[in-house]
């Protein structure tokens, strides 16, 4: 029996606005029932896109493939927050020239590479500054030799040891994204907040959801020599939108562009971005919701990221961040280098100025030069101990891989240190071959002594920073300072050299350079 039935006697009554209910004919009673149907659908409908919004948000969280962050044995400190408590951001973009797929071997290699370690043929850090004001990136040729440290593979346990010098795009072979991420941090001694990898499938199928991406080439260029090699890429003068297969060409060609070099390349994948950003910020058909869900599909497949950015909440809140820094701000950037002596088809990082670029970011100094932004620095609450009674070690980093170092540099700081009231600092001997001016304490109890020492020789207290590889506070001097007892002033550049082919976000005419010999 229904709570109508018990509340109200069989026959004529009134309903509840008062109207006469007849429970023979049943009209106003249906119309409750409906009512209650009604009410019933609509919760069941709300409910049910929950559920279904719910559901389909998990299934984009399982399109993305995860893996381990770092795989190495350490990794350096976060920066210190400013004034203002913000960080920046550091992201390793990954491109990998995997064969493992049906996909990928179709867009390119052959059978014999299905199985074979992938390469990471795209490398680019991408620094957004603590207040989102701008972001630099800087690529590392895939033929750079540089050092690639001990990593473990998270899966069997296998453990690759260190090598001295070996090409950059080989150590995503070994263990993993994780293994580029620590070769990264070797190298800049910047912490890595995370990664994204894609694959050649990937790059396909990103460039077809967006709609294309727009670049441009001074003349016609066909990407092939008589022996077979080159990407293929063929395209006439001008613009063209590029999407599918012609997208990862591209992205691939190294005989075309420029000299027919790695360092070409890095340049043509810098105005593929900058061209993808635009596009992705201006083309309205984004908010279309079939557009965005298509756009979801993709990237979520597309992607293998660290843990700690494996959810779509994660990757959306990423995005959100990037889109703060305006396109102008965006500072595409390669590593200077220079031929290897050894191979010429090989390159190393050019000594001072690629020191430069890197000490740059690692202290979150925009790489424009453009003065809208002022570094702030964060002055310890932690007192500094008597200069006499507080113990540096100083060490003599003055060498790269152009020049050698400074003979007795550290001797010499040791003795300008001593003559301010730092009767306890000594040399010491550790090898720190091709780094900028740094001062590194173990412990915030030695922060505020770490910016004493700072503040008596005129280094920048951005130079300043944590690091779990001393044990008490310990003077670097770099390149930057390879003579005078005070830091130079003019040491702490205003711009990015011109070494690393700069090339801004907001520029909308960039046109590649064909190479001699490839056009048709």
């Amino acid at each position: 029996m229904t709570l109508d039935a018990q509340a109200r006697p069989a026959g004529r009554g009134r309903d509840d606005d008062g109207h006469e209910d007849d429970g023979a004919s049943g009209r106003p009673r249906r119309g409750r029932r409906i009512l209650r149907w009604t009410a019933f659908t609509l919760a069941a409908l709300v409910f049910g896109g929950a559920v279904a919004g719910y559901l389909y948000y998990e299934h984009l969280n399982a399109n993305i493939t995860k893996a381990r962050l770092n795989l190495g044995d350490s990794t350096p400190p976060k920066a210190a927050p400013n004034a203002a408590g913000q960080t920046p951001l550091n992201i390793l973009l990954l491109g990998s020239d995997s064969r493992n797929t049906a996909a990928d071997l179709k867009l390119g290699g052959s059978r014999a590479d299905v199985g074979r370690p992938p390469l990471a043929d795209v490398q680019m850090l991408l620094h957004v500054s603590a207040d989102r004001g701008d972001m630099s990136v800087v690529s590392l040729p895939r033929d750079t030799m540089i050092p690639i440290p001990r990593c473990t593979d998270p899966d069997g346990g296998k453990v690759y040891g260190a090598l001295t010098l070996a090409m950059a795009n080989e150590s995503l072979g070994r263990g993993g994204p994780g293994c580029t991420v620590a070769t990264w941090e070797k190298l800049t001694g910047i912490h890595i907040d995370h990664f994204m990898m894609v694959d050649f499938s990937g790059v396909v199928s990103m460039a077809d959801a967006i709609g294309g991406v727009p670049v441009c080439v001074k003349e016609n260029v066909w990407s092939h020599t008589s022996e077979g090699h080159g990407s293929g890429l063929k395209l006439k003068a001008g613009t063209t939108y590029v999407k599918g297969k012609q997208a990862l060409q591209w992205l691939r060609t190294r005989y075309g562009f420029e000299d027919g070099t790695d360092i070409g390349r890095t340049h043509a994948q810098h105005m593929y971005m900058n061209a993808m950003v635009r596009q992705l910020r201006e083309n309205a058909t984004l908010g279309n919701p079939t557009e965005m869900r298509r756009l979801a599909e993709t990237a979520t497949k597309a992607l293998t990221v660290d843990e700690g950015l494996g959810t779509v909440k994660k990757l959306y809140d990423l995005s959100t961040e990037l889109q703060k820094v305006p396109t102008e701000r965006i500072t595409m950037t390669t590593l200077p280098t220079v031929q290897w002596a050894q191979d010429r088809n090989r390159l190393v990082p050019a000594g001072e100025d690629a020191d430069q670029l890197i000490s740059m970011v690692r202290t979150d100094t925009p790489l424009d030069g453009k003065a809208g932004r002022q570094l702030t620095e964060q002055v310890s609450d932690d007192p500094a101990a008597p200069a006499g009674a507080l113990a540096v070690r100083v060490r003599n980093g003055t060498g790269t891989t152009a020049k050698a170092p400074v003979l007795h540099r550290a001797d010499a700081v040791v003795k300008a240190l001593r003559d301010q009231g730092f009767t306890k600092a000594a040399a010491d001997v550790t090898p720190a071959t091709g780094t900028a001016t740094t001062v590194l304490y173990p412990s915030h109890r030695l922060e505020g002594d770490a910016q004493a020492v700072a503040k008596a020789l005129g280094i920048p207290l951005t130079q300043v920073r944590p690091s779990t590889d001393v044990k008490g506070v310990t003077l670097t001097v770099g390149a930057d300072w390879r003579s005078g007892g005070a830091y130079p002033k003019s040491a702490a550049p205003a711009k990015a050299p011109e070494s690393a082919a700069v090339l801004n976000g907001g520029k909308t005419d960039a046109c590649m350079p064909v190479q001699p010999g490839f056009t048709w």
